[in-house]
């Protein structure tokens, strides 16, 4: 006898049932429990099983009497037989959560060491937020798809005053991919807000604030930086500005226009790179005209100065930075150096703790450090910030090592003056 005489509608919730419970627990089941039951289905159950009673509407039936039952009903099927026979093959979900679990692991590892992550590790915590929104769709691919365009866009910032909608159709094919309202467009606004270490932007406002950190739409004349003891080669209007300001011993400030339509041309030696604007006075104070080479990025970084520092590392010039050693400066020298390829200048852990202070202000959240696993570890350890003001002659002097003769006539200053001992860039 075949399996056919039980596929009965008044049997259909015992099956179903058995059916839910053989795929949810890889076979392993000896009773199920059935509720709710009509009359038709309870009196079908009763001459099923044979009993000599109508069960009640709540029920446990067990599947080894099951087994029992069917394999002399139907000449070798068991329960989980006849539950195929009626139904289809069982699938197991049990195996299925496995492979799922399995791609999930797999989708969030790979997220975690992709280069734009290990470059700047604050955006492990972005990548916990969205992990923490779950998948899109359920879908591993799909999103692996989202966080490869988020990197893709992410690695492309900063621009250069491109408006959002032709930079998602430069990258995506689709000029409303980063709108407001887009998944693509939510999930790189988080990241960037992770980056600096603010609140996600919750209005249009400071979303356009975001944005315009990263060069899109931007005013091309209001974005600058701020430079010094720049003479770049060449003739044109920039390297021409630049040089006469650094003969005069001043700083000047680029814009973006400036950078977007003039060369920089090369320049000689290393070009030192720091955070503050105080460095910078004090280093002009202190070498006037001979002042090598010095770029402030004022905090984090604008487009200008990413696109200056960028501009000058394609020449062959070696850029050194320094920042403040806390938090938020450490997340800026990782920024820094992701997108320049800016090497640290005195920016180790034997620095720090050369230097840190017994007392000052918090460190604030560290997180890892790529070019010196140590220094997060230190930071973390002292909790104390070092700020750059507090180094500043151990700067100047690793400064002072790279004025050659024809600047220190400028500036009257001897061979050797403004050198510390054992001071150098690393």
């Amino acid at each position: 006898m075949t399996a056919g005489r039980f596929d009965r509608p008044e049997l259909a919730t015992l099956w179903a049932e058995l059916r839910r419970r053989f795929e949810n627990t890889d076979g392993r089941v000896s009773r199920v429990r059935l509720r709710g039951l009509q009359p038709s289905e309870r009196a079908a159950l009763a001459d099923l099983l044979g009993l000599a009673y109508t069960p009640d509407p709540e029920v446990t039936v067990s599947v080894p009497v099951l087994d029992t039952i069917l394999l002399a009903a139907t000449s070798g099927l068991d329960t989980r037989g006849v539950v195929e026979a009626i139904g289809g093959p069982l699938t197991s979900r049990v195996e299925q959560r496995r492979q799922h679990a399995a791609e999930r692991a797999a989708l969030w590892q790979w997220a975690r060491e992709h280069p734009t992550v290990l470059a700047e590790p604050a955006l492990l915590a972005w990548l916990d937020r969205v992990r923490a929104g779950g998948l899109v769709a359920g879908d591993t691919s799909a999103t692996r798809t989202l966080l490869e365009q988020a990197f893709e866009v992410l690695a492309a910032l900063p621009v250069t005053g491109e408006p959002l909608a032709v930079l998602a159709a430069r990258l995506t094919g689709d000029s409303h991919a980063l709108d407001e309202d887009s998944r693509l467009g939510k999930v790189v606004l988080r990241a960037l807000a992770v980056l600096r270490d603010e609140d996600t932007p919750s209005d249009a406002e400071s979303r356009r604030r975001l944005w315009e950190h990263s060069g899109v739409a931007c005013d091309e004349l209001s974005t600058s930086v701020l430079v010094a003891g720049m003479r770049p080669a060449g003739d044109g209007p920039l390297a021409r500005g630049l040089g006469t300001w650094a003969d005069a011993g001043e700083a000047s400030a680029v814009t973006l226009a400036q950078l977007n339509r003039h060369p920089v041309g090369r320049l000689q030696g290393p070009v030192f790179v720091v955070e503050n604007p105080a460095v910078m006075a004090v280093a002009l104070q202190r070498f006037g005209a001979a002042c090598p080479p010095l770029i402030c990025v004022a905090g984090w970084p604008s487009t200008a100065a990413i696109v200056l520092l960028r501009k000058i590392a394609a020449t062959g010039a070696k850029l050194r930075y320094h920042g403040d050693v806390d938090g938020e400066g450490l997340r800026i020298a990782a920024h820094v150096m992701s997108k320049t390829g800016a090497q640290p200048w005195l920016l180790h852990a034997e620095d720090y703790r050369g230097a840190v202070p017994d007392a000052g202000p918090p460190a604030g959240r560290v997180d890892d450090t790529p070019w010196d696993p140590r220094l997060a570890e230190a930071v973390r350890a002292h909790g104390i910030a070092l700020l750059e003001e507090v180094v500043v002659d151990s700067l100047l002097a690793d400064m002072g090592a790279h004025i050659d003769a024809r600047d220190m006539e400028m500036t009257g200053m001897r061979p050797g003056e403004g050198q510390g001992p054992g001071k150098g860039v690393r």
